[in-house]
């Protein structure tokens, strides 16, 4: 059995918790969403926070916590019909319970299953669409390449040659979320025909696949990253996605899991709050508690008006893109400045906690690390900086 951690609401019974949400973000959810996003809230408050922390501190995966968030229609809020508000709050409360769960869940949900739906063929849908909607199958997003990075759409190298059987695979992906245990991936590769980069579903399983886990990173604990080699990989013909048959119709999900990583930006310092603000509420020094002094309540000011900041640019992001609106300086701003925030408001919180702050019980030194990765996955900071700054000044800083 495993036990809650330091965070777990109950130590601070009686100690009164005003909703971190200071500006109202959820009211302006519709009635029946608003309800359905506290039902959640608690549901991830309760029954996934407080059981992470070791998992984290193993570099594992709770697999057996994935038929509860499916339970809670996790598996599918991408194409549940939810407004964009709601489905960006939802994201935001997993991040708090867990970053890495919201990782999994984003990515399954960003950029596999929405993909999936909307540009894949009537029989890949029939086929993957039943288990992924429940968790009972997992697939991954492999674009990212050990030499490709930020440079990926024109460095790409993982190539997809045309057979009389089929289609042949060769190449590397790095970085792959999930990747040790997805049931599949989508490979993005370039066609030796036409040089055009397209997307494929390459079943794990097959002859010629080989992953390795990636060990010993600093944050992002739970989600199992890997290392995937595709050696002569042999896939139907029917495997090619047909509306991803050019980089260009895949950019849609690359823009809106940037604008999704907004949304962990907010989250964690959601968990970055709870956790300084019930810390300071109940550590006693110089005989009282350190809430009470000036240097603990500035810090705790500063990392509530980052998030709130972040909610309520996020909040702008979601009307956008419910409007059809979303461009891609939209999404780079929001993954940009929240995970910005994100970081300052971990290193505040550190600050708050003293000694305690680096021992992952007291939940935020794992925030710390996490959010460090925010900063730098889905494009790093600086990249993104550089696609506003072109979207601003009409000057290119890439070339």
């Amino acid at each position: 059995m495993i036990t809650p951690q330091i965070n777990d609401p109950a130590l601070l019974e009686g100690i009164p918790n005003p909703d971190v949400d200071l500006l109202g973000i959820a009211n302006q959810l519709e009635e029946g969403e608003r309800q359905r996003f506290f039902e959640i809230r608690e549901f991830l408050e309760k029954e996934i926070r407080p059981y992470v922390g070791e998992y984290w501190d193993r570099e594992e995966l709770p697999f057996e916590l994935l038929p509860k968030l499916a339970e809670q229609g996790l598996g599918e809020i991408s194409i549940s019909g939810g407004s964009r508000l709601f489905n960006g709050l939802v994201f935001a409360e997993v991040t708090r319970a867990d970053v890495s769960l919201s990782a999994l869940v984003g990515i399954h949900n960003e950029l596999v299953v929405d993909l999936i739906n909307e540009l894949g063929s009537e029989e890949q849908r029939n086929t993957w669409l039943p288990g992924l909607r429940t968790f009972d199958k997992i697939g991954c997003f492999a674009l990212t390449e050990p030499d490709h990075g930020s440079d990926v759409a024109g460095g790409l190298a993982t190539s997809a040659e045309k057979t009389s059987e089929g289609w042949v695979i060769n190449g590397q992906k790095r970085w792959i979320g999930a990747g040790t245990f997805a049931d599949f991936a989508i490979v993005f590769a370039r066609d030796v025909a036409d040089n055009v980069v397209k997307g494929f579903i390459v079943e794990l399983d097959r002859e010629g696949v080989t992953r390795t886990k990636i060990d010993r990173k600093m944050g992002l604990r739970l989600m199992q990253n890997a290392d995937l080699d595709f050696s002569n990989v042999l896939i139907p013909e029917d495997n090619l996605i047909p509306g991803a048959a050019s980089f260009k119709a895949t950019n849609v999900y690359l823009r809106n899991s940037r604008a999704w990583v907004g949304w962990q930006g907010a989250g964690i310092q959601l968990a970055i709050f709870d956790a300084a603000r019930s810390y300071a509420l109940s550590r006693d020094q110089f005989g009282k508690k350190i809430a009470n002094f000036q240097l603990i309540q500035e810090p705790l000011a500063r990392i509530m008006g980052n998030l709130s900041a972040s909610l309520s640019l996020m909040a702008q992001v979601a009307r956008v893109q419910e409007d059809g609106d979303l461009q891609m300086v939209h999404s780079a701003m929001a993954k940009s400045t929240t995970t910005r925030l994100a970081r300052e408001s971990a290193a505040a919180g550190r600050g708050i906690l003293g000694g305690n702050g680096i021992l992952t019980q007291f939940e935020m030194s794992k925030l710390f690390n996490d959010a460090e990765i925010l900063f730098t996955y889905e494009g790093t900071y600086e990249v993104n900086s550089l696609i506003v700054g072109r979207a601003i000044t009409g000057k290119s800083a890439f070339v």
